[in-house]
């Protein structure tokens, strides 16, 4: 896997992105964003950084300005891909300390895998099955990643619980933890199916999991 090495976040990142100018913050936008893409649609180990330079119409001087090597993009490609997928659910996670709320949650979900025809899976999830065993810091960037979405999911959990909507016993941290395992089971089997009967099925059983859990 080209270029994919174990080094630390700093690696690579000659440039830092809070020092640069409204232009230049404009370019590596679009580099990073290149790469995403290319990563996601043919994998991280089949996108070079030509292949990357040509997409974003840059010059090689250019990737190289923001990006010491492959592996300080993929760093840039994991981050851009974990607020890609969460910060569109982060109105909604402040609205799951309800059933009401949870299933908005669900129906977002589903509605976004009928958008994309069932097809790439979960962004995130691509690039850990690929980059997992092979790469460490990458791994626990997207543990990381991972840890940011199920604590949304557990700060709405959080708070039904403190307001007595779960059960005493009931477990929000775990119930988050359900929450997510099912939505990323339920979304390789949408993937693979083609049909968002899977997800569907995986939510509407974890719902009907922690509804059984509360007081209402």
């Amino acid at each position: 896997m080209e270029a994919i090495i174990q080094t630390s976040y700093a690696v690579g990142m000659p440039i830092k992105p809070g020092t640069l100018t409204a232009k230049g913050r404009e370019t590596r936008r679009r580099i990073v964003a290149a790469a995403a893409q290319l990563m996601f649609e043919c994998g991280v180990a089949d996108t070079t950084v030509e292949d990357v330079r040509a997409q974003a119409q840059v010059s090689n001087s250019q990737v190289y300005h923001y990006f010491a090597d492959k592996a300080a993009l993929v760093r840039a490609v994991i981050e851009y891909q974990t607020d890609a997928v969460i910060e569109p659910q982060e109105q909604i996670f402040a609205r799951l300390d309800t059933m009401e709320g949870l299933r908005e949650w669900r129906d977002f979900a589903v509605a976004r895998q009928r958008e994309l025809n069932c097809r790439g899976g979960c962004p995130i999830a691509s690039l850990a099955g690929q980059l997992a065993e092979h790469d460490e810091v990458a791994r626990l960037q997207l543990s990381h990643s991972f840890l940011r979405w199920s604590a949304g999911l557990r700060a709405g959990l959080v708070a039904m619980h403190a307001k007595g909507g779960l059960r005493p016993g009931a477990d929000p941290e775990a119930l988050a933890l359900f929450l997510l395992a099912s939505l990323q089971g339920g979304l390789l089997m949408t993937q693979l199916d083609r049909d968002t009967k899977p997800l569907e099925t995986a939510l509407d059983m974890a719902l009907a999991y922690i509804g059984s859990q509360t007081l209402a």
